[in-house]
């Protein structure tokens, strides 16, 4: 008898695939639009946003994170694609560099191991001198095969990425993060009044990843959690490597020089997006209705990374 987790996998792995045969895709949904109560800006006049879209990220701000973007700007930030290589001039035209889901060209055409490094050296290096000057960063690396691409940079930063799949004991994929259940106690869980406080947080799939250096914990996988390897992204096997994640990070901060740095193993629980082609309408992310928290987490994870919460 198999598993609950291998059953989940099965079942997820065939989903995936009818998506694709079917001709069923996810797109931004675009009527999202939560309330903001307090904005923390007044409009198109706080810190510069920029939306890496230079190294051919699924998610950008005008595709997947649209809703993302939206959201920012209607808290008053300024929010730009930022479609060059990162540079000490280019980063230097913003507050905070936001990274999701980047990939090397290479990897266009499928996402089988092995997958190649989509910053270069000099780019990691200009990033990571940015931050420590004072630059805030949110890098975003979701389930294989973006973490094997972001891994020189997410290193640079003492993170190390696990290039697979993120499941729970019992084999679900999509985990609620509660303060009883992985969400830490934190600033960005408070928020700037009682209003903001974040008591829950729904992430899908994603990978989990360590940290060699001392970090605030946001979201840590629990008990029982396994990590999927693939060699090929959603193919999984009898053989397919598994290696237990509880205890990981799916997310967490720290202050790197005179700057900050946010890290998420999952980019979706910031995204909202709808499926198109099926027989209903489903929501994936921020428009979820067990996701009702997520925007305004990611709304306090940017008040952090622009110095409004401690």
């Amino acid at each position: 008898m198999r598993s609950p987790l291998l059953a989940a996998i099965a079942v997820l792995t065939m989903t995936f695939t009818a998506c694709h045969k079917h001709n069923i895709i996810q797109q931004a949904d675009l009527s999202f639009e939560p309330p903001i109560a307090n904005p923390a800006y007044p409009e198109n006049q706080g810190p510069v946003v920029q939306i890496d879209e230079a190294h051919f990220n699924f998610h950008t701000a005008d595709g997947r994170y649209a809703p993302f973007a939206k959201l920012l700007r209607r808290d008053g930030y300024v929010v730009r694609p930022l479609a060059e290589l990162a540079t000490a001039a280019s980063l230097g035209r913003g507050d905070v560099y936001v990274i999701a889901n980047a990939i090397a060209e290479s990897d266009q055409g499928g996402w089988r191991l092995p997958q190649e490094q989509a910053f270069t050296a000099a780019e990691v290096e200009a990033i990571r001198a940015w931050v420590k000057e004072g630059g805030s960063l949110l890098l975003i690396a979701d389930h294989m095969p973006f973490p094997a691409a972001v891994e020189e940079l997410a290193a640079a930063f003492d993170i190390y990425f696990s290039n697979g799949y993120l499941y729970d004991a019992e084999g679900e994929s999509k985990l609620q993060f509660t303060p009883d259940a992985g969400l830490g106690n934190h600033p960005i869980t408070e928020g700037r009044e009682p209003g903001e406080r974040v008591d829950s947080v729904r992430s899908f799939t994603g990978q989990a990843f360590r940290a060699d250096r001392g970090v605030a914990p946001l979201l840590t996988v629990p008990r029982g959690s396994v990590l999927r390897l693939p060699s090929e992204a959603w193919v999984f096997k009898p053989d397919t490597p598994t290696l237990p994640a509880g205890g990981m990070l799916q997310g967490a901060v720290f202050d790197y020089g005179k700057g900050r740095v946010a890290v998420f193993g999952e980019a979706a629980m910031f995204s909202a997006q709808e499926q198109i082609g099926g027989e209903e309408r489903k929501l994936m992310g921020m428009n979820r209705p067990d996701a009702e928290q997520n925007p305004q987490f990611l709304l306090n994870v940017l008040h952090w990374l622009s110095g409004l919460l401690g």
